[in-house]
């Protein structure tokens, strides 16, 4: 098995046309098409059903794309890593985190490794937690700031914890105030405006009023971090989220704490089988630094080593 071949797999499987994969990578369709009948030769398998022209991946297929690709994103990590000049001056770190922690958590210690690491280029990623453990899994990701714990079936990853984030009620300003702290049970005639599918939040809010007796009512949902904080400040209804992100929410927001905590647990993550590479181990010291100096908000797990966790 040739890794070219490979490369051309996985061409045919996201375009599903063999002109098209020749011309995205660059190569004539009759040599590609050669290659993969080499490698389902070499496989002793047919990687692609023809059926009248129609191209469709078969079950050894579907068996190989995840692998194909990590192998792919694998090779491209060590490429970046072996051509890193000395003292960092050149590479690059992809990091996935969940928008509430972009706008809240990262762009103040973003701008503190770039001051010490101006050559290395930040690939940002946002995405749900459940999305950011797939492409780690996948080798999209050098590290990710995902939620604890991992959802069931989850690859194996190593996981620090960095925080414990309170989450906090908004609500339109112009909304009746609250007497104070709002109870989970207190929800249960209030209109909702719900994260998208997906979302760590949106599990977590929905489970909590689940324990409290009742299923929630949407007036909105599916939207992002930005677009449920605009839903509510046009009084569309309230929303469970982060304090670090309420705290930020600008006018027009009221934030309301609840009566019994609900916390969320953030942790940094990456594969347990690869080393993430230079550049991303930097950024790694920096923010396990930034979390043992007492930089985040909230409270911290006594065990602060890593671990395995996932399947």
């Amino acid at each position: 098995m040739q890794f070219q071949q490979l490369v051309y797999f996985v061409a045919v499987a996201e375009t599903l046309h063999f002109t098209r994969a020749a011309e995205r990578v660059h190569v004539a369709q009759p040599s590609l098409s050669q290659q993969i009948r080499a490698l389902e030769k070499e496989l002793g398998a047919e990687l692609f059903s023809r059926a009248r022209g129609n191209i469709a991946l078969t079950e050894a297929g579907e068996a190989l794309l995840p692998l194909a690709r990590r192998i792919l994103a694998d090779t491209d990590t060590a490429r970046h890593e072996v051509q890193e000049l000395a003292q960092l001056r050149r590479g690059r770190v992809r990091l996935g985190a969940t928008p509430s922690l972009c706008t809240g958590l990262l762009p103040e210690l973003l701008k503190v490794f770039h001051d010490r690491h101006p050559g290395i280029r930040l690939l940002i990623e946002e995405g749900g937690s459940h999305d950011l453990v797939r492409q780690l899994a996948r080798g999209a990701l050098d590290l990710a700031l995902i939620v604890l714990p991992l959802p069931p079936g989850s690859p194996v990853l190593t996981t620090v914890e960095l925080l414990r984030e309170d989450l906090v009620v908004v609500s339109a300003a112009s909304a009746a105030a609250p007497a104070g702290p709002v109870r989970i049970a207190d929800l249960r005639q209030e209109p909702l405006v719900m994260f998208r599918h997906g979302y760590d939040l949106r599990e977590l809010t929905v489970a909590a009023c689940r324990a409290a007796g009742f299923e929630p009512a949407f007036t909105v949902e599916g939207g992002e971090m930005d677009a449920v904080l605009g839903f509510v400040r046009a009084g569309l209804g309230s929303a469970v989220v982060p304090s670090m992100v309420a705290g930020r929410a600008g006018p027009g927001i009221r934030v309301t704490p609840l009566a019994r905590p609900l916390r969320r647990t953030i942790a940094l993550a990456h594969r347990s089988d690869v080393a993430p590479p230079r550049a991303a181990r930097e950024l790694q010291r920096l923010l396990l630094d930034s979390r043992d100096a007492g930089v985040f908000p909230g409270t911290f797990s006594d065990e602060r080593g890593a671990r395995d966790t996932g399947r």
